[in-house]
């Protein structure tokens, strides 16, 4: 069985869609990751696509779009939502159908703390590698030894590493 994971953050241009990458690679088929944003910038941000694929992650079909997409009748329903989003910037939890297990990754906007484009491309690789180390914790838990109750706080300490 696969495991349904949404990844949200504020606009789906950089970090929700690295996570989106990164599971989807690393996870060998037992999660299937997806993406959406509460304010969608319907474009994925050029150096997000350029650092994934610098690092030899796939980049084909991803796309930025709005968290509401997952909540409609015909949409796969998650198993686990994930926020990745700046650490000063107010939880978001959509309500999906399902009652998934929510967590919040906290993770710097580089586009927020940086104003250059140099400072901006390093902080999307610092992105990738957080998000890499943290998928790669995500995809060792044994989620079938663990009742649904407990896994929020688990996935929660991801987020901390």
């Amino acid at each position: 069985m696969a495991y349904n994971v949404l990844f949200v953050c504020g606009s789906n241009s950089t970090s929700s869609i690295i996570a989106e990458s990164l599971l989807n690679h690393l996870s060998g088929g037992r999660f299937r990751a997806y993406s959406g944003g509460d304010h969608a910038s319907n474009r994925v941000h050029p150096f997000a696509l350029e650092v994934l694929r610098d690092s030899g992650y796939p980049t084909t079909n991803l796309r930025s779009k709005a968290w509401e997409e997952f909540a409609r009748p015909r949409a796969p329903a998650m198993d686990f939502v994930i926020s990745v989003r700046d650490p000063h910037v107010a939880p978001f939890d959509p309500l999906l159908p399902g009652r998934p297990v929510t967590s919040r990754w906290e993770l710097v906007d580089p586009f927020a703390a940086f104003t250059t484009d140099d400072g901006r491309r390093i902080a999307v690789v610092q992105a990738l590698r957080t998000l890499r180390r943290r998928v790669q914790h995500l995809t060792s838990v044994p989620f079938d030894a663990f009742d649904k109750a407990v896994l929020g706080p688990v996935i929660d300490e991801i987020g901390r590493y």
